[in-house]
């Protein structure tokens, strides 16, 4: 085995740069990784610009992960050796701050993050806490499974834990990275699903995936065509525009939820009207836990619910990222190694 390793480091803000680093043996608790593929989610850019909150660079990008277990620390005993695994966004707790006490571990005030603040999955070789990985269906090829490990349990767990009920009207704003799943978790959980976007080219995509309605912004206002239909139970918001996002308030029904897990750079302004005279109310939602995941993965399996992606080799992930931050890619963007 060779003693380095490839990998794509953010070694200042906006520069994606390939690099050989020694090969690093994994502490009690972990496992290295022999990486397959990595997706490319949207929010690498706050490590790629250097602006996530704490970041430290150098630093390897990817929080999309898939590959096998290729060596064990101590303690470890779940996991083995050859074993296809991955891990998403949240790679682990630390246990002891307040939300780990109480149960909520998924919001971990000192949570491991790959690609923040440790080395994530733009590279051939991986180390991650043993505690946050997942067990890959082999049904799930390795490219197709890398998005659902942070867009695939983001969408599928806002909508799970909306109390929602079959047959309920739930509508998704956007149809790209995250959109494209949240219209086909919606609608195979049972919902009556709509589609939120803008342009009558995208009504055919919208209903390929599972839209009983596609509302076009471009034509219709959204939430006055939203009451029309009866008001929605749920928004799953996932379009990054603040100013998009507001206005569909007054879309919901009685008690409905407006769930944010797009995140905008510009304000989501409101109007305390629809919010009061209603109950209605706006919230956010972040992926999940390893076991959410694996959750997320057999649900996928069981109703043959899979990303659209473009694949690039590790060597061209500065150009998937650009690809991805432009809006070309459709609709996640997966980069390959050699092991795959």
């Amino acid at each position: 085995m060779k003693s380095t390793y490839k990998a794509v480091e953010v070694s200042a803000p906006n520069i994606l740069k390939v690099v050989e680093r020694p090969i690093p043996e994994p502490a009690p608790g972990q496992v290295r990784i022999r990486v397959e593929a990595c997706g490319i989610c949207h929010t690498d850019a706050a490590t790629v610009t250097g602006t996530y909150p704490g970041l430290k660079l150098p630093r390897v990008p990817g929080h999309e992960v898939v590959g096998r277990i290729e060596a064990l620390g101590s303690g470890v005993s779940k996991w083995k050796i050859g074993q296809r695994v991955g891990i998403g966004f949240f790679g682990g707790e630390d246990g002891t701050c307040e939300p780990c006490r109480r149960g909520d571990i998924v919001n971990c005030l000192n949570a491991v993050i790959p690609g923040v603040t440790i080395d994530g999955g733009y590279a051939e070789v991986m180390i991650a806490e043993a505690r946050g990985i997942s067990s890959i269906p082999d049904d799930l090829s390795s490219a197709e499974a890398a998005p659902l490990l942070c867009a695939g349990i983001t969408t599928y767990n806002a909508l799970r834990n909306a109390g929602l009920r079959g047959g309920d009207l739930v509508a998704v704003q956007g149809i790209g990275g995250l959109g494209h799943l949240g219209i086909q978790f919606a609608r195979q959980m049972g919902f009556r699903t709509v589609a939120i976007g803008r342009g009558a080219d995208k009504e055919k995509l919208a209903k390929n995936l599972g839209a009983h309605v596609y509302i076009d912004t471009a034509v219709d206002d959204p939430a006055a065509a939203l009451q029309k239909l009866g008001g929605a139970q749920a928004i799953l918001a996932t379009a990054p525009s603040g100013s998009a996002m507001g206005p569909l308030v007054s879309g919901l029904a009685t008690r409905g939820k407006l769930i944010v897990i797009g995140v905008p750079f510009d304000p989501i302004q409101l109007s305390a009207f629809p919010l009061v005279f209603g109950a209605r109310s706006i919230h956010g939602s972040l992926a999940g836990t390893a076991i959410d995941t694996e959750d997320a993965l057999a649900f996928s399996v069981l109703e043959n619910i899979r990303p659209m992606i473009e694949t690039l080799p590790l060597d061209q992930a500065p150009e998937a990222y650009a690809r991805m931050m432009q809006g070309k890619a459709r609709f996640r963007m997966v980069l390959t190694t050699s092991a795959a």
